[in-house]
This record gives C-alpha cells, structure tokens and sequence, in this order.
C-alpha cells in the first residue's frame, strides 16, 4: 500500500470515529446557553490564532485550551463541538498566499472533534456527576485527560502512518512537550469555575490576559530549545496540532 493511500485511510477513520463520538455526545446533551457560548467561542477562535512552533516537532500548539475545558464542563455537547471546529479551522487557516490543505484541515477538525466529543461524555458521565468535584480541579483532570490523549495519540499515529516511524516515540516527543501546558490549563479552568458564580460568564473575558501572557512564556522558551536543539530531522505530520 502506497505512502498517500495509508494516510487517506488514516484520515477516513478519523472522520468516521469523529462522526460517532460526536453523535453520541451529542444525543446526551441538549442545553443551550447564549452569551457564554458566544463568548467563550470569540475567545477560543482568537487564542486559536496565539500559536508557538514546538521544537524538534512539525506542529504548533494554540493556548485555547482553556476555553475547550471551559466549554466541556459549562456547554452542551453540540455548542463545545462547534467551538471546536471553528476554533481549529481558525488555527490551522493558512496565512498570507500559503496553499490551503484540505486533506490537513479535515483531520484536524476531526480529530478535535473526535477529543472533545469524548471528553464532554466523560465530563457528564453518570460516576463523575456523583462526586463532590464535578465544577472544581478534580472534576477536570479526567476530561483534560481525554483532551490530551484524544488529540495527541491521533497526531502520533497519523506521523507513524506517513513516515513508518514508531508511534510511541513520536508521541512521547508531542506529550512531553505538551503536557505542562495540559496541566496549567486545569488550574486556570477551576479558576474560572470557582469564581464565576460570583462574577458570571463575563470572568471568562478576563482570562484572555493570561492567556496572551502564557503564549509569549511558551515563545519565548520553546525559542530557546529550538535554539539548543540546532538543525535536526523534523517529524512532520499531515496536520500535527497540541
């Protein structure tokens, strides 16, 4: 089977996994919810655009994570899928006159679709709703969990399908490089979740301050390593996103 074939054929299970997960999560869930969606969806698709190169990988990491949790743990199913997709269309949009990628475009909003749709059903499944922790910290890391192996282990598999390398490898060059980011993305989310039932849906705004702030910490230290890693053989992916 030739290179192209194998990644049209890892793409199409994307989709259909996407197409279910998606269906699933969003039969279970039906609310709706007007000016926090609106608004945690401008700020997800402009954080899209705030992206760091990561070393040594071909891929590049949005600070929107926030928003995602925000959405999985405040919005319907449907509202966060949406959010999703638009967020990931907005980040991987090529800029100036650099040709589109249909074949990229498509595994990447199926693959955030895919991660999403999982971890909203994990946030609102029946065991989890039980506990005492479902808005705080706690009630977040199974949900940023999912998040993080939902978007990392397809990306992974996508590069060992295209370039016959082992997925293991490349996925623990994506998750170790990730992974702090995850982790700092659960503690800004409780934040909001605590205070918000003071301050309402307009806290979510102010989150956008700290996010920037973050983006430029990650530039500037991802710079470095790039800086110390010096001219190497890049893992490149049909659409690598952290």
């Amino acid at each position: 089977m030739n290179h192209t074939r194998r990644i049209k054929i890892f793409i199409g299970a994307m989709v259909v996994a996407a197409v279910v997960a998606g269906g699933c999560a969003g039969f279970a869930s039906h609310a709706y919810h007007g000016y926090l969606g609106l608004a945690v969806l401008a700020l997800a698709a402009t954080t899209s655009r705030m992206k760091v190169k990561l070393p040594g990988i071909d891929g590049n990491m949005s600070v929107n994570l926030p928003f995602l949790l925000t959405a999985v743990v405040n919005l319907s199913a449907v509202e966060t899928i949406v959010i999703a997709c638009v967020a990931t269309a907005v980040q991987c949009w090529p800029k100036n006159n650099a040709k589109f990628n249909l074949q990229q475009m498509t595994f990447n909003i199926s693959m955030m679709v895919f991660a999403t749709s999982l971890a909203s059903l994990v946030f609102r499944s029946e065991g989890l709703l039980r506990t005492q922790f479902s808005f705080i910290a706690m009630g977040l890391v199974l949900p940023t969990a999912t998040l993080f192996f939902g978007q990392t282990a397809p990306v992974a598999g996508v590069v060992a399908v295209s370039e016959r390398k082992a997925a293991g490898s490349i996925w623990w060059s994506l998750a170790h490089l990730s992974f702090p980011y995850y982790v700092l993305s659960i503690g800004v989310t409780s934040m909001v979740q605590e205070m918000s039932s003071h301050l309402g849906w307009v806290l979510v705004l102010t989150v956008f301050p700290i996010m920037y702030g973050i983006h430029r910490s990650y530039q500037i230290y991802f710079g470095r390593v790039a800086e110390t890693l010096g001219p190497q053989v890049m893992v490149r992916a049909v659409g690598t996103r952290a």
